[in-house]
């Protein structure tokens, strides 16, 4: 009996920066000019939340100016392979853009949330909005009244997305991909040696070697762009899908 193929991809701000998104962590600990502490914590919303509203904002905007790259596109194929043949995929990003979805994946799981979703602090009501991006101007939920509505994002200190379907897709894991991601936020971060302790083959891709690199694991250095497309062809091929 063959053993039903499960992939499970982990992607972050590696890939997302071929396609000119700013990375998370820049030099100095900044991001976009800002220190994380500034625009990414829970104390930060509560201390200035006309900061964090028009930092995230600006990112919301900007997301119609960048678009998906080669590797978003090869990890489309790849979903579709896999599936084609019966096995299981499942794509997990840190990332919080949404260029995976404009490439055509499927099986996602946001695990730091959606720049373009934002939810009340409140009732937690949430909601779909591409729209709304004026950096000045608060938007009110409209279940509970709540003055303002809070970017959908998971902050350092809060408790990332969609960990029980995480869990799921890592139990069923035969092959790992971690592609463009640092080895240091967790966790995240500890799915590479999770999938290495349950019997799973892993590869990894990044500019340099991640913090949680294995003698183990396949690494392939370079961007995710250029090395991520041959990738995909190459196990595609060793795996006999079409």
């Amino acid at each position: 009996m063959t053993l039903r193929r499960g992939v499970v991809v982990l992607t972050g701000a590696g890939v997302s920066a071929d396609s000119g998104v700013a990375t998370f962590r820049g030099p100095g600990g900044l991001w976009e000019g800002h220190r994380l502490e500034e625009v990414a914590t829970p104390e930060a919303w509560a201390r200035d939340p006309v900061l964090v509203w028009r930092f995230y904002q600006e990112r919301r905007a900007r997301l119609s100016t960048v678009q998906p790259n080669d590797a978003h596109r090869a990890l489309v194929r790849l979903e579709r392979r896999v599936r084609d043949a019966d096995g299981l995929f499942t794509l997990v990003t840190q990332n919080v853009d949404d260029l995976h979805e404009r490439a055509g994946s499927r099986e996602l799981l946001h695990m730091h949330g959606e720049l373009t979703r934002l939810r009340c602090e409140r009732c937690d009501y949430g909601r779909e909005d591409r729209a709304s991006v004026d950096p000045d101007a608060f938007l009110p939920c409209p279940e509970c009244g709540h003055e303002r509505l809070r970017p959908d994002i998971v902050w350092f200190g809060e408790v990332p997305f969609h960990l029980p379907a995480i869990d799921r897709a890592m139990a069923a894991c035969t092959h790992f991909l971690a592609i463009g991601t640092s080895g240091v936020v967790y966790p995240a971060a500890g799915l590479l040696m999770l999938a290495r302790e349950a019997g799973a083959r892993t590869w990894v891709n990044s500019l340099e070697a991640p913090d949680n690199l294995h003698p183990d694991d396949t690494f392939l250095p370079g961007r995710a762009a250029d090395v991520v497309p041959g990738l995909v062809e190459e196990l595609c091929a060793d795996w006999g899908l079409g």
